[in-house]
């Protein structure tokens, strides 16, 4: 069985930080891209940021970019998501989702649609 897990969310205080992971089984890990969105209530899913199968290779929504960081751990199948000095704005639900492995070693998928395997989500709240 394909999955995904998140876990880390929580509540924090505006300019504090968390770190999410996201661990994957059922099907080879580290050749597939990992992507991170999240979703505030009311708005559309967003991309976050993405990390490549090559692990250097890491894009980042500019909402985001400069305060979080993507990394992984091939040996665990584990994505994270080290979120920095968050705001209000940065209240969503949080998901983690996998690409097809096989992909372009340098590839990072942006579009929802490139990702076929999505975690449950886990709740990020960031009061002022």
């Amino acid at each position: 069985q394909v999955q995904l897990v998140e876990s880390g969310g929580g509540l924090v205080q505006a300019g504090g930080s968390l770190r999410l992971s996201c661990a994957a089984s059922g099907r080879t890990f580290y050749s597939s891209a990992m992507g991170w969105f999240r979703q505030a209530p009311g708005k559309e899913r967003e991309f976050v940021g993405a990390i490549a199968w090559n692990p250097g290779s890491t894009y980042y929504a500019d909402s985001v970019k400069g305060r979080f960081t993507i990394s992984r751990d091939n040996a665990k199948n584990t994505v994270y998501l080290q979120m920095n000095s968050l705001k209000p704005e940065d209240t969503a639900v949080y998901y983690c989702a996998q690409d097809p492995p096989g992909g372009s070693y340098h590839y990072i998928p942006k579009r929802i649609d490139e990702y076929d395997v999505w975690g449950q989500g886990t709740q990020v709240t960031v009061s002022s």
